[in-house]
């Protein structure tokens, strides 16, 4: 089982990839938003991905902005045409986003040049993966308590 997440942004896609155990994560590629169906249209099946996280940025109140409606259009639409891949039903679920750009943005903070820029929108892809998978983790050992 391997799990894609995506940070959606209004240009710019980052995306991390976990393991194969659903333990741990790596960012993965950005890609431009308008090539994102041909990404994901390959990289599904390549990689046999089962989860697709989406980051979901509500606000810090909990409420939803313009930028958040955009996201669940956006990820409607993919999980439309990529609702299932090879007779391989693919699961989507909007996860919480607050502050993954903020702490890449912190981390790659001596970021210069445009690539390691976009690098860092995949480095919020993994934040919000690796906050996905520690929840499962959690959630797995409460259910064993």
């Amino acid at each position: 089982m391997k799990i894609l997440s995506l940070d959606l942004g209004d240009r710019w896609v980052g995306t991390a990839l976990s393991d194969g155990f659903g333990v741990s994560c790596k960012p993965y590629k950005t890609v431009e938003l308008n090539g994102l169906d041909a990404f994901l249209a390959l990289t599904i099946p390549q990689e046999r991905i089962t989860t697709v996280v989406v980051g979901y940025p509500k606000t810090f109140s909990g409420g939803q902005s313009e930028q958040t409606l955009r996201i669940v259009a956006k990820k409607e639409e993919l999980e439309k045409k990529f609702g299932n891949v090879n007779d391989v039903q693919i699961t989507w679920i909007l996860w919480d986003e607050r502050l993954s750009s903020k702490r890449a943005a912190e981390l790659h903070h001596n970021a210069k040049s445009p690539e390691d820029k976009r690098k860092s929108h995949s480095i919020a892809a993994a934040f919000i993966l690796q906050s996905y998978l520690d929840h499962l983790e959690f959630k797995k050992n409460m259910d064993n308590f």
